[in-house]
């Protein structure tokens, strides 16, 4: 099997992810769980609204332990990215692996994105569109990202003309 993409993303990309997963965890479960302690302070007989209302609160305080201590390292661990002259290669995920190289005779567009948290913490991703989809690179630093995107950019034009 081919080794590893050699490029790491940056640290910061952690804590970007555990500031993204804390805000949709949370509103996840206020929406989820807003009604059961209303319940329960409107009708003091409906003990078991008390009881929903603490099972809640104990899978939320599990869903926060995994998703902001568990998994970030493991995540930053698995995401790899590495340009070569003839194609992007991607590797990522922690339970489904995936592995994709994408040869640069099939990308149509390379983008930079970047979102309030991102821009927070000087972070941006770069996107590379095909036929087929869009893929991601995250949590690069504004630099890195921009020179990845235009070097990208660039070899996709090279084997356009090439053809």
């Amino acid at each position: 099997m081919k080794e590893l993409p050699a490029n790491q993303l940056d640290p910061r990309a952690k804590t970007v992810w555990r500031i993204n997963d804390a805000i949709w965890i949370c509103l996840l479960f206020v929406c989820c769980g807003v009604a059961f302690p209303i319940v329960a302070i409107v009708d003091p007989t409906a003990g078991w609204a008390w009881t929903v209302t603490a099972v809640i609160a104990a899978a939320w305080v599990l869903c926060l332990i995994v998703w902001l201590v568990v998994l970030p390292p493991i995540r930053f661990a698995r995401w790899r990215y590495e340009l070569s002259n003839d194609y992007l290669d991607i590797a990522k995920g922690i339970v489904w692996r995936k592995r994709f190289v994408i040869p640069f005779i099939r990308v149509q567009n390379t983008d930079t994105r970047q979102g309030p948290i991102q821009r927070a913490f000087g972070l941006s991703s770069v996107t590379v569109a095909t036929a087929a989809g869009e893929h991601e690179i995250p949590g690069l630093g504004v630099e890195v990202a921009e020179r990845l995107r235009d070097k990208a950019a660039e070899l996709a034009r090279i084997a356009q003309e090439d053809v």
